[in-house]
């Protein structure tokens, strides 16, 4: 499999000959991250994810922690469960990640894999805080084209809906749809079809790994601190 960096051949294994974690937002991307990595030469020995504690949701996507733990469970991962306060700083969410890849570290767990794209920024942010505590980024998705590897998502079995959205950048109405060909071509021309740039974020209830598909139904639709969000309800 190629190196995250680009880089090819027994650089790439060497690198990553050692059990990792995934990190884990509920969502598409990080699915095929996961997906990929377990393919080639990581040894994924758990799925990492950070859960709102006051609202019992992951940030951002809204997803409820009942319906991550299901996703963990139909992949036979463990999932090790970061809680931050709302609102948190990025003091306390520093805090609270480095014990947890402390804790990773200490049983042996060298990196985590991430479903990063091509935000340049984000990256350096991330290589920063994981260098930190002795560990490696870890990049499968990097550089792909996000129209590309969107059809390659839904052709190799990932469903999703939409939870959440920018509706400066996406309207309305896109909330709640489904992550599938027909929202691909729906989608504006200068929208990034895997949502990189914050456009939307997804909810993956089926896909490559998992023993069943987790039983749902789409729930309320509202508007908070300028975002949309339809809440995923657990069957």
């Amino acid at each position: 499999m190629d190196d995250p960096s680009g880089r090819t051949g027994a650089a790439c294994c060497a690198c990553t000959s050692h059990p990792v974690l995934a990190a884990w937002s509920s969502g598409k991307d990080a699915l095929w991250a996961l997906h990929i990595a377990r393919q080639g030469d990581f040894d994924v020995a758990g799925l990492l994810t950070t859960i709102s504690d006051p609202h019992r949701r992951v940030s951002m996507h809204g997803v409820r922690e009942e319906l991550v733990r299901a996703q963990a469970r139909a992949l036979g991962l463990p999932l090790i469960e970061v809680r931050i306060p709302a609102p948190c700083t990025d003091e306390a969410y520093s805090a609270a990640m480095r014990g947890a890849l402390e804790r990773a570290k200490g049983d042996g767990l060298t990196g985590v894999v991430f479903g990063d794209l091509h935000l340049a920024d984000v990256r350096a942010y991330r290589e920063e805080r994981m260098a930190q505590v002795g560990m490696r980024c870890h990049f499968p998705l990097w550089g792909r084209d996000p129209d590309e590897l969107a059809r390659a998502m839904v052709a190799g079995g990932v469903r999703a809906y939409i939870t959440c959205l920018d509706p400066r950048k996406l309207p309305r109405e896109f909330a709640g749809r489904a992550w599938d060909r027909a929202f691909l071509a729906a989608l504006p021309a200068d929208i990034d079809a895997c949502g990189e740039n914050g456009e939307f974020h997804t909810f993956a209830f089926d896909g490559p790994g998992f023993e069943r598909p987790i039983g749902v139904h789409l729930g309320e639709t509202v508007e908070r601190e300028g975002f949309v969000f339809t809440d995923i309800v657990p069957r």
